[in-house]
């Protein structure tokens, strides 16, 4: 895992910084005690930066070329790209701007998250599978409840997945945490996917297009999985995929991918060593970062708890 670390009280050093991390830009500040601290923890093109700004910066941007979600904690961020004008404040996540889109603003004394990842994961969830790219068309997310949870999919990133440059992710962690992720900004944000089915979708989710689809999960589930990916295997859309899976099973491709991770998870904690091996280490290698995500989960499915069939009593190792 990358990691980087920022701390300044200089304007022209802060400029510098952010013109070789981010994107080029001209920032304006006090010439004195203008503190600024940044941390980023990143992998692949996946990262979460940690931003303190101790006084009002004023900034003007090229565009990035990721999708950049920003968090909200404290003080105020102010969006004036586009000569129009939005002021974001605690408990906001937004959007700074679609990828390649210059931006401007202020940033005043404010303290916030950084989430980016590649705008390709948007295409790969596009229900209609047609290729094309999936554009963000705006910035704020289109309801109050839809913005909450995109901000706790930015802090799940934050915390349980690249909070530890001490534990770096699996790869099959990172790619469902960066699929999470799109997959929540879609939902919140507004964008240019065709949303509306076609006939096909609905008469292609039958039986044998569900078949094709379980046979390849189960071949290819400790592999970096996409919708599109199960999608192209059973030769349909990602719509009638999950028509089908709906349909027949009354679930849907990804939450059946959990499920078979989930099983494999189980075995593997059934054949550990408890003196060697960790709920968390095996948790982290089938893709569930969050601890008691993965405990609700596992009692669901099996009636007890990871730990307790981690060391029962009659285990092998035993």
């Amino acid at each position: 895992m990358e990691t980087l670390r920022f701390d300044s009280r200089s304007v022209d050093d802060t400029e510098e910084f952010l013109s070789t991390a981010y994107t080029p830009m001209r920032i304006g500040g006090p010439v004195e005690d203008a503190r600024v601290r940044i941390s980023r923890h990143a992998v692949e093109r996946l990262s979460v930066d940690r931003l303190s700004f101790g006084y009002d910066m004023a900034f003007d941007a090229h565009g990035l070329p990721g999708v950049c979600l920003i968090s909200m904690h404290s003080g105020t961020l102010v969006d004036r790209t586009g000569g129009r004008e939005q002021v974001y404040g605690p408990g906001d996540t937004f959007l700074l701007a679609p990828p390649g889109t210059p931006y401007r603003g202020e940033v005043r004394s404010a303290r916030y998250t950084i989430a980016m990842f590649d705008p390709a994961l948007l295409s790969g969830l596009d229900p209609s599978g047609t290729g094309a790219p999936v554009r963000l068309t705006g910035t704020r997310p289109l309801t109050p409840a839809a913005g909450r949870a995109l901000g706790s999919a930015v802090a799940h990133l934050r915390d349980h997945v690249l909070g530890d440059a001490a534990r770096p992710p699996t790869g099959l962690l990172v790619s469902t945490a960066a699929q999470h992720l799109a997959a929540m900004t879609l939902a919140a944000l507004p964008h240019s996917a065709r949303t509306d089915p076609v006939r096909a979708d609905r008469t292609d989710a039958t039986p044998a297009t569900l078949r094709r689809a379980l046979a390849w999960i189960d071949a290819h589930a400790d592999r970096d999985v996409t919708l599109a990916d199960i999608a192209r295997a059973a030769c349909v859309t990602p719509r009638a995929l999950q028509y089908a899976f709906r349909r027949h099973l009354g679930t849907t491709p990804l939450a059946h991918l959990r499920h078979v991770r989930l099983q494999a998870a189980h075995r593997d904690l059934l054949a550990a060593d408890p003196a060697t091996a960790t709920v968390t280490d095996i948790a982290m290698r089938w893709g569930f970062a969050h601890p008691g995500h993965f405990a609700a989960h596992y009692r669901t499915a099996f009636r007890t708890t990871p730990h307790t069939t981690l060391r029962r009593t009659d285990h092998p190792a035993g």
